[in-house]
């Protein structure tokens, strides 16, 4: 399959190069047609690679991941183009971070999401919401955490969730260890997970790490 990645961080480049390794011809976009860390990763990963704009990977790609900041996802994602999203499975991994004063911070939070600001906007894109919550290397290789840990899913259509979880079994989920939390509303909660994550994750040292939801049965 043709898969455009939007976004050349340390996550763009991680599930890039995981849809390369598992076969998939992958376009990785960014604002500019010569951004370095794009081509650098191209030349590395091999002929399946290729970079462009974000227009120019959102319309190559059969499905769209965005894995840009935050802060930057609407503006990525209108720069992609509307009609380079209809009708594609977008999967969005963002979450809306920054730093005032030293401090984690997020916009929007509580009453609204990236997620969710991405489907009103695209609405004939299939949004879902997924790997948000853990790092870039667990996304790909779950098994660098012990034990039956849980990714979340969240979206508002269920065949959209169904094609996110295939992939994500792909990248080494068992589908019974991934949540579907509902529709696309539910993107608020995982990403108001994020200042929580920060906190562990300094208190740890590292990244390896996720959660693992345990439930009774009600009475």
């Amino acid at each position: 399959m043709k898969y455009g990645v939007l976004g050349t961080g340390d996550v763009g480049r991680t599930l890039a190069g995981k849809l390369v390794e598992l076969g998939h011809d992958v376009v990785m976009g960014s604002r500019s047609k010569s951004n370095e860390k794009a081509l650098a990763w191209a030349s590395e990963a091999g002929p399946r690679a290729g970079t462009g704009t974000f227009a120019e990977a959102a319309a190559f790609g059969e499905r769209v991941v965005n894995a840009v900041t935050g802060t930057a996802a609407l503006e990525a994602l209108e720069a992609a183009g509307a009609a380079h999203l209809g009708g594609k499975l977008l999967i969005d991994v963002c979450n809306p971070l920054f730093f005032e004063e030293g401090r984690l911070r997020l916009s929007p939070v509580e009453s609204d999401s990236v997620g969710a600001r991405i489907q009103r906007r695209f609405p004939d894109a299939r949004v879902v919401k997924a790997l948000n919550t853990v790092n870039c290397q667990v996304m790909v290789e779950p098994g660098r955490v012990p034990g039956d840990h849980q990714l979340f899913v969240c979206g508002d259509s269920a065949e959209a969730k169904a094609d996110a979880v295939a992939l994500l079994g792909d990248f080494g989920w068992p589908a019974e260890r991934i949540l579907d939390l509902g529709g696309i509303e539910s993107a608020r909660c995982t990403e108001m997970l994020m200042p929580f994550w920060f906190t562990l994750m300094r208190k740890f040292g590292h990244a390896d790490f996720n959660y693992e939801i345990r439930h009774g049965t009600s009475s």
